[in-house]
């Protein structure tokens, strides 16, 4: 169905794909693979029509194409599942939908009635509960994401290109999804599918392609590859799967949330986590994980509950409190919550700390450089200067920008919502070896993540959530994905 052949493409002089190759066939779940920086991102909007390639032959069903516009790949049967969501906040979920595309009455008057009863049969075909009538921004980032993937679906196109489709879903939604893949892929869908959850890519894809530096790799069917060869191949070096890390609990408490809650979202949460320890929070989507942990922070209002540090109260009502008692967080939305999109790499990092640069009202320039440059080298961001717009980087890039941004608030206590979300293998290593070694320095870290191996892999205790509330908690050490997925469940 599509053939792609030394397709390179170049910003400014600085080559991002100088070898960019695919094959795909109908019916097949294809998995192209890669780290950040990879060249995955721009070799996928080259196929949708949304940069020109600089060389190089793409053909769609046997005849050359060069589209110049997303448009004209729709219109050839091209759709994609971005991994930046852009919903349309303030228009309604069957609007975001059918944008552009609406149903009309008389060829004129937006039919609301049948677009918004097209939206629910669309839901009810792919198993997503979502209310066609409710505002984008009315809903979490999980169920966004869950539209995102409906609005692709919707368009039958012949070509679906998955860009991190599951990165902010859960297990349960994850499950039905590739559901909705296999029919698709029975039907005679080809699909590009791009993940760094390996584990999704061998549960629902047939072949892969990786990509490596801006090159192609190797191509192959699944079937005769495992694992560690394929991480060998995306990061260039083998890398051992993460085990059990070793515990640095100490046995007073750093700090303490009792009776948290706020109505229709969570109720009557208490919570402690001890000095050099990491506690995992784990939870179906709509469980009450993010939520909780905004309003611990300050983002969000709780209508009870308090919080202790080293056993002393302290009120948190906005997050400028939570920094001043050494609390960051790494929320689940780099796009929306964690980064000044057009803002520099450099501005985002030092945003929250600015006090910590500044004497008499003016920001030293050459400090400011100095830690940045140290946050860029210790996290490994790929950027050509401290300078470039944040929003200029591959996603990977960004989310370390957020961590980088906690460390130079000097936190005590660090919140991580879905910390390694559209993060390639070898820089999660890098994230849990960070966070493995702030919790040995005697600080406390919460970890939220729909990765049951990641919480398994890094966290001492799971407590782990259920509509809300707390259906319980176990140690690491008798932790399983059945007793995870039971409880939440």
């Amino acid at each position: 169905m599509l053939a792609a052949t030394s397709v390179a493409k170049s910003y400014a002089g600085v080559p991002a794909l100088t070898d960019g190759r695919i094959q795909l066939k109908r019916g097949s779940v294809h998995a192209l693979c890669g780290g950040n920086g990879a060249g995955k991102s721009t070799f996928l909007s080259i196929l949708m029509g949304l940069h020109r390639a600089d060389s190089g032959s793409i053909l769609v069903k046997g005849r050359l194409v060069h589209y110049a516009s997303a448009a004209e790949a729709l219109a050839d049967g091209i759709a994609i599942i971005t991994q930046e969501l852009s919903p349309v906040l303030d228009m309604t979920v069957a609007e975001n939908i059918y944008l552009g595309r609406e149903p009309r009455r008389g060829g004129w008057f937006v039919d609301r009635a049948r677009m918004e009863s097209d939206a629910a049969a669309l839901f009810a075909r792919l198993g997503f509960d979502i209310d066609p009538k409710l505002r984008m921004r009315e809903l979490s980032v999980a169920r966004i994401q869950l539209v995102e993937i409906a609005k692709a679906i919707s368009r039958d196109a012949d070509i679906l290109i998955m860009d991190e489709p599951t990165s902010a879903i859960g297990e349960k939604e994850t499950a039905t999804f590739f559901k909705a893949i296999r029919g698709l892929s029975a039907a005679g869908v080809g699909i590009i599918y791009v993940s760094h959850r390996l584990t999704d890519i061998f549960q629902i894809a047939d072949s892969y392609t990786v990509f490596r530096d801006g090159r192609f790799v190797e191509s192959g069917a699944l079937a005769d590859i495992d694992r560690q060869r394929l991480i060998a191949l995306i990061v260039g070096r083998d890398l051992r799967d993460a085990d059990q890390r070793a515990s640095t609990a100490r046995p007073e408490p750093m700090i303490e949330m009792r009776g948290f809650s706020r109505a229709g979202q969570f109720a009557d949460i208490s919570l402690q986590i001890a000095r050099g320890e990491i506690l995992g929070l784990y939870g179906l989507m709509g469980a009450g994980r993010s939520e909780f942990a905004n309003a611990v922070y300050g983002n969000q209002p709780k209508d009870t509950g308090e919080v202790l540090i080293d056993g002393r109260p302290v009120e948190i009502r906005a997050p400028s409190d939570a920094l001043r008692n050494g609390i960051a967080i790494v929320t689940e939305d780099r796009k929306e919550t964690g980064l000044v999109l057009s803002s520099s790499v450099s501005d985002n990092i030092v945003i929250a700390a600015l006090g910590r640069f500044s004497r008499l009202g003016f920001v030293d320039g050459r400090k400011v450089a100095g830690a940045v440059e140290k946050e860029i080298a210790a996290f490994r961001i790929r950027t050509a200067s401290r300078h470039l717009p944040v929003q200029s980087l591959s996603g990977g890039n960004q989310q370390k920008v957020v961590l980088a941004r906690c460390v130079e608030t000097e936190p005590r206590i660090l919140i991580c919502d879905e910390p390694t979300r559209g993060i390639d293998e070898g820089a999660k290593r890098e994230v849990y070896a960070f966070l493995s070694a702030f919790a040995a320095a005697g600080n406390a870290v919460l970890l939220i993540s729909s990765e049951i191996p990641e919480i398994l892999a890094n966290a001492d205790r799971i407590v782990v959530f259920r509509r809300g509330r707390i259906a319980g908690e176990l140690a690491a050490g008798e932790a399983t994905q059945d007793a995870l997925v039971h409880l939440a469940s």
